[in-house]
């Protein structure tokens, strides 16, 4: 080892400049070995730790530059794939007929469900564009139905399919559908309590259509939009808006 050799050689050179008659060596001789081969010992086993396990450190940098660069790459073809999805739907809706973007939606291939199911939501508003309300439901249907699709996915193409012509669904499976969408905490809530406030004229009860639109014109939760129209349908139902605690009007 090199702290060994250090180590003869200095012992060498004391006993060359031994002095004295008692034959002592001089104290900052036997200092200076002391030090030099502790300093040598240190070396040795820091090099040896490293040769044992610096391939940890190495290990985890090529793991952390990896995973880096992993993450950016699917970053990347994420979005890519984003593009691409978004850019072939634009182009099969510049088609000047009906049958024809759904030809073109149709055609459009993606394994990803939340995709998939925003393409079959195009494809029945289309359809249904072309007076094919009975397909265009059976087509938001099947999304609501399908239990890979997300659940935001599933409740708007249920939302689609009770709000489509009064040809399509009885006005009772419309009522039980929006009705479990207007349950408290639903992201679809007073839309959905807005067409059944549209079922209750539709059957002939505009008291109770009347008593859905102003809870909905005075949530905190309706958004202006939602407000107007509500605030819009009550006038036209003969009722008043100055008993309401929020000003739909400025709204």
């Amino acid at each position: 080892m090199p702290w060994q050799s250090r180590f003869r050689a200095i012992r060498e050179g004391n006993q060359a400049r031994v002095t004295g008659a008692n034959g002592s060596r001089p104290v900052s001789d036997t200092d200076s070995f002391i030090d030099e081969v502790t300093e040598e010992v240190r070396r040795d086993k820091l090099f040896a730790t490293m040769k044992k396990y610096g391939w940890i450190a190495v290990l985890a940098v090529v793991v952390l530059v990896g995973g880096t660069a992993w993450r950016e790459y699917s970053r990347a073809q994420a979005e890519a794939q984003a593009q691409g999805f978004g850019d072939a739907i634009t182009a099969a809706l510049e088609a000047s007929e009906p049958d024809a973007r759904i030809a073109a939606l149709d055609e459009i291939a993606t394994d990803e469900p939340g995709a998939r199911a925003v393409l079959d939501m195009l494809i029945a508003a289309e359809k249904g564009a072309a007076g094919s309300d009975v397909e265009a439901v059976r087509q938001l249907q099947a999304v609501a139905n399908n239990a890979d699709v997300p659940q935001i996915y599933r409740q708007i193409a249920s939302y689609k399919a009770l709000s489509r012509s009064a040809d399509a669904l009885t006005v009772d499976d419309r009522r039980a559908g929006l009705e479990a969408l207007a349950v408290p905490g639903q992201p679809l809530r007073l839309l959905a309590e807005e067409q059944l406030a549209l079922i209750d004229i539709e059957v002939g009860n505009p008291d109770a259509a009347l008593e859905r639109l102003k809870s909905i014109a005075q949530d905190s939760e309706a958004t202006a939009g939602l407000r107007r129209r509500a605030s819009q349908l009550i006038v036209a139902l003969g009722g008043s808006l100055d008993d309401l605690t929020v000003d739909v009007q400025d709204s």
